[in-house]
């Protein structure tokens, strides 16, 4: 096996992004971990080839969220240094970095998601679950919050109800429980994810990479921005998408379609 942290592959216009420390469970916590998916979500922003991604885990995990010894040596720290870890070199340095993650990008769940790991999948657009996934929150277990970001998104995807359910328990669900929810869009057996979050990546990147682009972006300012702000962005956007070769293409085909068709 590949001693990298991240493995990166690149099929065609998709991206996959494989965690891969199985022997702490790919904890997304380290300065490694960190640093190597950011800068795979770099690579990725400055590639206009890659319209879609994946991010998956390797071994039984997905991710275990905060690494053990990494936790303990924290508690020997003054709060300052924490929070300076936090920002500039552990799990907010990467969230930030997934926030910015140009591309859609898709988590394919493949074994426990929790604490961080649970929030890294929140942070994706599109979640699908192994039947062996499980999701958890458990700060509140270990006497803490959730330092991660992850819970921004939380509320948003489940709604504030079962977000509160989730954070104040810190109890997994199944994937089951997950889908019912509408943590993730589809549940599949081990054998079939990486097949299923393929076909759908697939599916995303023969679109216009820079329309999907401004596409995620729209998604990202609508649960934030008021509206009239909102409009003017995407009036502004569309503005450009106008522009671009691959809109004067993609229209030139539409066109002949409807010649054809008569409509």
């Amino acid at each position: 096996m590949s001693s990298e942290a991240v493995l990166f592959e690149q099929v065609g216009r998709v991206a996959v992004l494989t965690m891969n420390r199985p022997e702490n469970r790919n904890a997304n916590s380290t300065p490694e971990m960190v640093n190597a998916l950011c800068q795979a979500i770099d690579r990725i922003n400055l590639d206009s080839g890659i319209h879609a991604a994946i991010l998956t885990g390797t071994g039984t995990a997905y991710s275990s969220g905060g690494e053990a010894k990494l936790m303990s040596e924290f508690t020997n720290w003054n709060p300052v240094e924490v929070r300076h870890y936090y920002v500039h070199h552990g799990i907010q340095k990467l969230s930030r970095a997934m926030y910015r993650l140009e591309v859609p990008v898709i988590a394919a769940v493949n074994g426990p998601a929790y604490g961080s790991g649970c929030g890294s999948a929140m942070m994706c657009d599109i979640r699908i679950a192994s039947t062996k996934a499980r999701f958890a929150l458990n700060f509140a277990k270990l006497g803490l919050m959730a330092g991660d970001g992850g819970t921004y998104f939380l509320t948003r995807i489940v709604g504030p109800e079962k977000a509160a359910e989730m954070i104040f328990t810190g109890d997994p669900i199944n994937a089951d429980e997950a889908l019912k929810c509408g943590l993730v869009s589809r549940v599949v057996t081990p054998e079939k994810l990486m097949a299923e979050a393929m076909a759908l990546a697939e599916r995303i990147a023969v679109n216009s990479g820079t329309a999907l682009r401004m596409a995620k972006r729209l998604l990202r300012e609508a649960s934030q921005a008021a509206f009239d702000s909102f409009l003017e962005l995407t009036v502004s956007l569309q503005a450009m998408g106008h522009n671009t070769e691959e809109h004067r293409l993609a229209l030139g085909k539409f066109l002949q379609s409807l010649n054809k068709t008569g409509g």
